[in-house]
């Protein structure tokens, strides 16, 4: 039997109305939202969320899937008395965030897709990431994953912010090697979900590193044609970690997705 953890989550920002619920990318945890949501207006509510087997959340032996994780993100809102939120995910967290707004539709008012991409996996990536996702179950570290700094920053921050690519290992390694594994195997399980923002009739907001490899400006151009109603934000000098090499363009970019969503309600 699936027991549906109970989430970590953290108060980022006080505020009132429609909280803004952050989900971060992969290997991290919600201290990579710290800095974007410092550069928020006054007044909006942000909540930070650990992903399961990320940061201070278990996995509660749920299934090596992303839509279980959006379960999880769902009930432990629900069960704090949130009834609805502005979902915004980087990463990984757009993956979940695209979860959440498919199984539970009228629960997301708003969607914030950073650094991110609505269709699955091709064959090499998923082969890879299930290969990343053994290595680190057999040698019990998290030595297969510790050169991601280098593939998550983009060039200018590693010329230029030096500070971020200690920062990042530092976030990697505290992570659970088993919590990492299944984070992998999770993503390698994905389908693809554009489907999903043709359907959705709220806002959209679609944000990505000028400098992003990883998930380019392409797939964010993807997502915008999908949409119903997306605004796209390109932010320069930054790469596949935007809200933690430029934080500034990314909390304006949100901030509009909550006023956006505000002005609907």
């Amino acid at each position: 039997m699936t027991t549906t953890p109970t989430l970590a989550t953290y108060a980022l920002r006080d505020g009132a109305g429609v909280p803004l619920v952050l989900l971060h990318g992969f290997p991290l945890d919600h201290r990579m939202w710290a800095a974007t949501a410092a550069a928020l207006p006054q007044g909006i509510r942000v909540i930070g969320v650990d992903l399961p087997g990320q940061g201070h959340s278990d996995l509660g032996g749920l299934p090596e899937s992303l839509d279980d994780a959006a379960e999880a993100v769902h009930r432990t809102l629900r069960d704090q008395g949130e009834g609805n939120a502005v979902v915004v995910g980087l990463s990984m967290g757009g993956y979940v965030a695209l979860a959440l707004t498919e199984r539970h539709p009228g629960f997301v008012h708003g969607i914030g897709l950073v650094d991110t991409k609505s269709t699955a996996d091709g064959e090499e990536a998923r082969a890879n990431r299930l290969r990343a996702a053994d290595a680190v179950v057999s040698t019990q570290t998290l030595d297969p994953v510790l050169s991601m700094p280098a593939k998550l920053l983009g060039p200018t921050s590693i010329l230029e912010r030096r500070h971020l690519f200690p920062a990042v290992e530092t976030w990697i390694r505290a992570q659970a090697p088993m919590g990492v594994a299944w984070a992998q195997r999770a993503m390698a399980a994905r389908p693809d979900r554009t489907q999903v923002l043709a359907e959705f009739d709220g806002p959209v907001s679609v944000v990505v590193g000028a400098e992003d490899k990883i998930t380019p400006l392409a797939e964010a151009e993807h997502m915008v044609h999908a949409a119903r109603d997306a605004v796209l934000t390109v932010v320069p000098n930054a790469g596949h970690l935007s809200a933690v090499e430029e934080p500034g363009p990314v909390a304006a970019a949100l901030a509009l997705l909550h006023r956006r969503v505000t002005q609907r309600a």
